[in-house]
Formats: C-alpha cells, structure tokens, sequence
C-alpha cells in the first residue's frame, strides 16, 4: 500500500520529517507492518510513504490495511491525495 499526502504548513525539509517521522512511527507501532518514505524526499509539501505486510489470510489482511489508511487519513498535519493498494499471491511470479 503506498500513499501520496501533502503536507500542511511545512516550509522545509526539517518540518517535513517532524511530520512525516511520527506518522511512520506509528503506523509501525500499531500495526506492525513494514512502512518507510519511499519517494519526494528532496520535496517539503509532498510525501509518498509505503507500507508492506505479509499474511495468510487475506481477510486479516485487508482489515489491517483499512485501519492504517484510517490512520492516515485521519491525521490533520497531511491530506491524502491517492492510496494504492496491491495484493501479492502465492500464483503470482
């Protein structure tokens, strides 16, 4: 699952980390998915974060990564432009 969000009233590099930083943390904490800043860096108002997960059921899976766009979404400092979410299956190569 990747994200693109726009920050708020952040005017440089420093600002954005203390944005986006806490939003990592957290998602990691609760959740316990892999999740990093993937592209933008060298932008301060744009951030694309990505998290992965592994699972065998694919319920659970689906309702983890519904709580953790819900988290996102719902944090003030940022608005979520666009979410993408992609499924990986044992059939696939």
């Amino acid at each position: 699952m990747s994200f693109d969000l726009l920050l708020g009233d952040v005017r440089s590099l420093k600002e954005k980390r203390s944005v986006v930083r806490p939003i990592v943390a957290e998602l990691h904490r609760k959740f316990a998915v892999s999740v990093a800043e993937v592209g933008d860096q060298d932008l301060y108002r744009r951030a694309q974060i990505a998290l992965a997960m592994v699972s065998g059921d694919a319920g659970h899976l689906t309702d983890v990564l519904d709580r953790c766009e819900r988290l996102v979404a719902a944090r003030p400092e940022v608005e979520l432009l666009s979410v993408r979410r992609r499924f990986h299956g044992g059939d696939d190569e």
